[in-house]
């Protein structure tokens, strides 16, 4: 049974497809977006258009960016010889949170997955590899500390150690099956410190 109009209904049946939105969430959302003012809501839809028309992929990590290189790639700053292997851009917000890791990231979009038909050149492995033939010291695999996530790292570690370059896994500080973008900044920054090498 509808409650409201054609158009309302859309715009919650929109929002309600969002991961993490249920329909009483997408039902407040609407109600919020429809109760702005109309030049706030331009604003809105124009962000979210002009978004979705400049977003591309680093050319260095593979993280969502509008630029060339995203701003971690980009900085100077950074050790470039340290690289943290990470599952997805949310992964890679996490750990800048701590503003401890003062290394690279390169994001794989996903990890290993047989169950789930997702093989090693279904992620960003080709660019990893392709990275590691440039002067690095350390690979940090901090993958998440689910089945997938641990098949991933040991394909990683099995992939980079014939380099000669030391592979290390992010320490047990994180939950197993826990996904690293629900984990505060203090448990990250223990799980990075106390990392080992695999």
């Amino acid at each position: 049974m509808e409650f409201y109009s054609g158009d309302i209904n859309k715009l919650i049946e929109e929002l309600a497809a969002l991961p993490g939105i249920g329909q009483k969430s997408a039902q407040r959302m609407a109600f919020y977006i429809i109760n702005l003012p109309h030049d706030r809501v331009q604003r809105l839809s124009e962000s979210i258009i002009t978004a979705k028309e400049h977003a591309k992929y680093c050319q260095c990590c593979c993280t969502l960016t509008d630029q060339e290189l995203c701003p971690v790639c980009s900085n100077p700053k950074r050790n470039h010889r340290m690289i943290m292997v990470v599952e997805n851009p949310r992964d890679l917000i996490a750990y800048e949170k701590t503003g401890k890791y003062e290394g690279v990231y390169h994001v794989l979009h996903g990890a290993i997955s047989p169950m789930n038909g997702i093989g090693p050149a279904d992620i960003r492995l080709k660019e990893l590899i392709e990275r590691l033939k440039a002067d690095v010291d350390e690979v940090i695999i901090a993958t998440n500390s689910s089945l997938e996530g641990e098949t991933t790292a040991m394909y990683i570690s099995k992939l980079v150690r014939p380099a000669g370059i030391k592979v290390t896994r992010i320490a047990s500080g994180v939950p197993v099956g826990g996904d690293l973008e629900y984990i505060d900044e203090v448990t990250l920054l223990r799980a990075f410190e106390g990392r080992t090498e695999i």
